[in-house]
């Protein structure tokens, strides 16, 4: 009868002081982990939205870097913290995705490891060429790349890095036969590509836009809901007949597992407020991505059928990670 009655009684205690946490939420600074390098896109998008989610919490935000690997150490570092709301980190499709999908011993698991709290931005990619190339149009670039199988090469900024999944599932839907050239990192492959050495390259279109509109790139067709205001000529890879091939980038907010509801609902109110001001989204559109401020069952959702996808591609495509 003790036991009966004691097991409800820990339960409510167990409830009572998670809500009291929650209410309390956050009194001290609270640790931002990005899991790549500063300068690129992710850099810049978890900055502009961890200003405003100090003002937005009352508390600092202290940004922290820690690059390698893809993005797997810092997404493995936001996994291991303490499930208190103190430290939270940036998902991407590269950590939650591509890396898993590509390396079962990675360290972590994508689905089961994380909390999810919004998705914070989302950014079109691009399939563009060296002007050489001499293409006019989509349809011109698949009669040449079609025509003569494996003589055309691709730049990616690594062995299953982000690019290197877009090239795949590109080949995987038009049953093209495109070569791999992997880089460490798209700043070496853009030069490459922009030098002529490679002639293709798949990107997110804030780090090629540049050299787009200097005409170093010729941009053949992007992957958005609906064709960008910075390249109105240039069609979607849904208006090709592509679906499989239109999702765009995403940026997420997450915490570890574990971590209180309440203070979950908490990060994910103060978020969606940061997105939603008018500084905040002119800041994430000037680097050519889109503000989103998702709820949390949201960026679930978004994580999982993004992982499913990858590992798909990897399965099909016979993809390997070096040293997995």
């Amino acid at each position: 009868m003790q036991i009966r009655f004691l097991l409800p009684t820990l339960f409510g205690c167990l409830l009572v002081a998670s809500a009291a946490q929650g209410q309390s939420y956050p009194d001290k600074p609270i640790t931002l982990i990005i899991p790549f390098p500063p300068g690129g896109s992710t850099d810049i998008i978890a900055r502009v939205v961890g200003d405003r989610l100090a003002k937005e919490l009352g508390k600092p935000v202290v940004i922290e870097n820690r690059g390698g690997a893809g993005g797997a150490i810092g997404a493995a570092a936001i996994a291991k913290a303490e499930p208190d709301g103190y430290t939270i980190g940036i998902s991407t499709v590269s950590t939650h995705a591509v890396n898993p999908a590509c390396n079962p011993k990675i360290g972590y698991d994508p689905i089961k490891d994380f909390a999810p709290i919004s998705t914070l931005a989302r950014s079109p990619n691009v399939l563009a060429v060296n002007p050489k190339f001499g293409v006019e149009d989509f349809k011109q670039f698949m009669d040449v790349v079609k025509k003569s199988p494996g003589k055309y090469g691709y730049a990616s900024s690594g062995n299953c890095g982000l690019a290197h999944m877009l090239g795949e599932q590109f080949k995987s839907a038009t049953g093209t036969h495109i070569l791999h050239v992997a880089y460490r990192g798209i700043g070496p492959a853009l030069n490459d590509v922009l030098g002529g050495q490679v002639e293709m390259i798949f990107d997110n279109v804030p780090s090629s836009l540049p050299h787009i509109k200097s005409g170093k790139l010729k941009p053949l067709a992007v992957a958005w809901h609906k064709r960008l205001e910075s390249l109105p000529m240039v069609p979607t890879f849904g208006e090709l007949g592509l679906n499989g091939v239109n999702d765009p980038a995403w940026y997420g907010l997450i915490a570890p597992a574990k971590t209180p509801d309440e203070i979950i609902k908490k990060l994910n109110a103060a978020a969606v407020k940061a997105l939603a001001v008018p500084e905040v989204q002119e800041r994430i559109r000037g680097g050519g991505s889109e503000p989103v401020g998702s709820s949390a069952a949201e960026h679930a959702k978004e994580i999982q059928a993004e992982f499913e996808k990858m590992k798909n591609i990897v399965k099909k495509q016979g993809i390997k990670m070096e040293g997995a």
